[in-house]
């Protein structure tokens, strides 16, 4: 043999074993997560706080920086990216995206969020220390809330955008006065000056524009428009090309910065023309400006493109990062990535645990701290930074490899779906189902340990119980006599972002990046379930979809402020006696009346729609407010409205061909041993089987997508367009046979009659909404109102995510 195909052999060896060993590395690293998808980052990790957004590069790359946005603890953190360690931390009351360093690198500039305030650090030391501040407004309720942030050194300039008042802020840094506000069109986000320091380029977060402003007149000359919801911008090299990260359209869209003419978009998903779910929202250049790294938050990877030739770019592949990254930056060789939610999703079975005896429980609202041993879902996940070293084509191939096995979302799942030939869940949209009615029901926030850890054929943990079959019976009679699904997880954290999830198979970055600030109690709105434009899905939510696929549809309280809807879609869509939220004052039971009344005014004249959004809420409970119901009386009411309302549908004409769906829309208010995401959800129909268990993994999506199957709509989103649907739970041997609720054990009318803490703590919730309670607190509360204030909530203990089950196709 000679030595030439010795050596192409030896190669080809080593190669291979490189390989295996990389690929060996990588699995000890992946991690599922609860919504069906899975993380295998790569490179090298440093702890970050609660959701880092933004990371901001000294010009001289000695220093980076890092914001920490989340619902917990915010904090700053200076970071020394040649030895990859941490130099200093500090708490911030208040913060949000907007984060610059100065010309020299010598003072940082950091959002103040809605303090509406700029702190300036100076850098001592290798420290950050707190030398100065720059004033936009009062605080909050004061609606300014500073984003992005740039400095102009030739004009000694600050530049701030807004994302509440929609403004552009030119301050003078010596004498830190606001020159000049011009009111923006819509939500702005981030900001950069071009290499002359001429013009300021903005990104419209909420009018989907590049706006250009001339530095020399301060006026806006030019808009460019460019995809939904643009984002992080970033200047070429050479300074000649834009590049705007799209969130809501999985692209980039490059721009002629002369010409102000986008000359490229760049599609980021890992499929071409896949729907809404990339959440396109960072970007960085490599240090020769030839490659283009852009974080696709929700498909937890960087997609790498070869830009040296900006109209003619290639595509390279993928970097598999943690759970949503959410800002990218490149020193040197290195590759810094920012993971939102860190590496792994996490059971939190200490729920509100109070730290030793109640009394020394300490809620300091100036930053928020809180015990550290409580583990609310809103602050659970913290992040991480991956620092990854510049991929050779060969390991980036690997790399890409790798992210599309974490990805369940192909073109194929979005056009045929799991499950079984003759099965009432067709597998393909518009295959014929005998299934015409689709009732939805979304309740709120129970994790599955609280309400059926009693059940024994079920993975429960009976410790954190607290409406267990007394309190629930009807619901526990739905998984006795239908189905028990024990893997069920939500897609979402909170309400704020939870219902959005269960009625559209997304929450775009705005909702998912601003929820944690008001639930922090730094202000700002409750801006999911329609209230806000930038909040929605690009596309709508199901009723949109059944719009579009000539479906009817009716909702009964979803996406209702008082009597009237908040998206126009559901003008003339909803009922109009139906009360929605309305401070709770409403029984559930009294809505199942309203929705019977209605339901059978449409059953008389044959006008039932096909798909019908139904809100049962009360199983929130409003802890210990004094007069008002128990919580044990309040998901009592919830638990039998439930039995009510499939007992009148089952004894209906329309019964035959109909299936009722109930999910809670988030799980945050509980504990649960296998996953903070883990929930009840439940299932009744005649096409339902009987006494079945199904342990397969099953999400928020999973009941779009099986919803959508039924009724011939396409999915909306690459969520549940990936989601496996219900198809193991359901049968093609109906059973017509009526269900029977049972009565509740607890007197409705119970209320709150005892003066404690827990009550004292109670009046001062606000439920004139969802979720204005800061639910950290609400659940200490109702666990201790329920158990006892001697009773510690129980832990430690560890529990496996459990991985689906993995089901064979029929024809396969």
């Amino acid at each position: 043999m000679s030595i030439q195909p010795l050596f192409i052999l030896l190669f080809l060896t080593i190669s291979l074993s490189l390989t295996a060993q990389t690929s060996q590395n990588i699995d000890l690293k992946r991690s599922e997560l609860p919504n069906g998808w899975a993380i295998s980052h790569v490179g090298r990790s440093l702890p970050l706080g609660d959701l880092p957004l933004n990371m901001a590069v000294s010009r001289q790359g000695k220093l980076l920086a890092v914001t920490n946005n989340g619902q917990s603890v915010q904090s700053i953190q200076l970071i020394d990216p040649a030895t990859e360690k941490q130099l200093d931390s500090v708490v911030i009351s208040r913060s949000w995206y907007g984060l610059q360093f100065s010309a020299d690198g010598k003072q940082l500039y950091a959002s103040g969020g809605n303090d509406n305030i700029i702190w300036q650090y100076s850098i001592i030391n290798k420290k950050l220390i707190l030398t100065d501040s720059f004033v936009l407004g009062k605080k909050w309720p004061n609606k300014i809330s500073p984003a992005g942030i740039e400095i102009n050194t030739a004009s000694q300039t600050m530049y701030v955008v807004t994302k509440e008042d929609n403004s552009l802020y030119i301050i003078d840094l010596p004498s830190k006065s606001i020159k000049k506000q011009i009111k923006l069109e819509a939500e702005a986000f981030s900001c950069i000056l071009s290499n002359d320091q001429k013009e300021l380029y903005i990104t419209c977060w909420g009018c989907d524009q590049l706006l250009v402003l001339n530095t020399a007149t301060e006026e806006i000359t030019a808009t460019v428009k460019v995809g939904s919801h643009p984002n992080d911008i970033i200047l070429s090299k050479n300074g000649n090309y834009l590049f705007v990260a799209n969130a809501n359209d999985n692209s980039v869209s490059i721009i002629n910065r002369k010409e102000r003419s986008v000359v490229e978009v760049l599609n980021a998903a890992l499929y071409p023309d896949a729907p809404v779910g990339s959440t396109t929202n960072g970007l960085a250049l490599s240090a020769d400006g030839k490659r283009l790294y852009i974080a696709n938050a929700d498909n937890n990877c960087l997609a790498v493109f070869d830009v040296t030739k900006p109209g003619s770019s290639v595509s390279l592949g993928y970097i598999p990062t943690g759970w949503y990254p959410t800002n990218v930056k490149v020193i040197g060789r290195k590759i810094f990535v920012a993971n939102g939610k860190g590496f792994s999703s996490l059971p939190n079975p200490y729920g509100p645990n109070p730290v030793g005896k109640i009394q020394e429980v300490k809620y300091r609202t100036a930053d928020n701290n809180k015990p550290p041993s409580v583990q609310y879902i809103g602050g659970l996940f913290k992040g991480t930074m991956s620092i990854i070293d510049e991929p050779s084509q060969q390991q980036l191939s690997f790399y890409s490899r790798e992210v599309y096995r974490n990805t369940p979302y192909t073109k194929e799942t979005e056009m045929k779906a799991k499950g079984q030939q003759d099965n009432p869940i067709p597998m393909k949209v518009g295959d014929k189902s005998p299934i015409k009615y689709v009732f939805y029901i979304i309740k709120e926030n129970r994790t599955y340990d609280q309400v059926l850890a009693d059940v024994p054929q079920g993975n429960g943990d009976t410790s954190l119980l607290l409406f267990g079959k007394h309190i629930t019976p009807n619901q526990h009679k739905l998984v006795d006599e239908f189905v028990l699904l024990d893997n069920f997880y939500v897609d979402a954290e909170v309400s704020a972002d939870g219902h959005n999830w269960s009625l559209g198979a997304y929450a775009t970055d705005y909702l998912e990046k601003t929820w944690p600030t008001s639930y922090g109690g730094r202000g700002g709105d409750y801006d999911g379930e329609g209230r806000r434009k930038i909040a929605n899905n690009k596309n709508g939510f199901i009723w949109d979809a059944c719009k579009r696929s000539g479906v009817s549809f009716r909702t009964y309280g979803e996406f209702m402020m008082g009597y009237k809807p908040t998206i126009p879609v559901l003008q003339n869509n909803y009922c109009p006696t139906f009360n929605s939220w309305d401070e709770m004052q409403e029984k559930d039971t009294a809505r199942f009346r309203q929705w019977r009344r209605d339901f059978d005014s449409l059953v008389a004249i044959n006008r039932v729609p096909q798909f019908n959004t139904i809100r049962f809420l009360n199983d929130h409970t409003e802890g210990m407010r004094r007069g008002r119901p128990t919580p044990f009386a309040h998901v009592a009411d919830n638990d039998l409205a439930v039995g009510l309302f499939i007992e009148h549908l089952s004894k209906s004409p329309i019964w035959n061909e109909s299936v009722v769906l109930i999910v809670e829309d988030d799980a945050q208010n509980g504990a649960d041993h296998v996953d903070a995401h883990r929930s009840t959800a439940y299932l009744a129909g005649p096409y339902v089987k009987r006494k079945f268990v199904d342990h397969t993994m099953y999400s928020s999506a999973s009941m779009l997508r099986t919803i959508e199957l039924i009724l011939g709509i396409p999915p909306m989103t690459q969520y549940d367009a990936a989601a496996t649907p219900l198809w193991n739970s359901f049968t093609s041997q109906p059973d017509f046979a009526p269900f029977q609720s049972v009565p509740s054990n607890i007197n409705l009318q119970d209320v709150n009659i005892v003066m404690n803490e827990w009550q004292r703590r109670s009046e001062g919730f606000d439920f004139s909404k969802e979720d204005a309670v800061p639910d950290l607190e609400f659940n200490l509360v109702l666990w201790h109102a329920i158990k006892g204030s001697h009773v510690p909530f129980p832990g430690p203990r560890r529990a496996a995510f459990i991985k689906p089950v993995q089901e064979k196709d029929e024809d396969d």
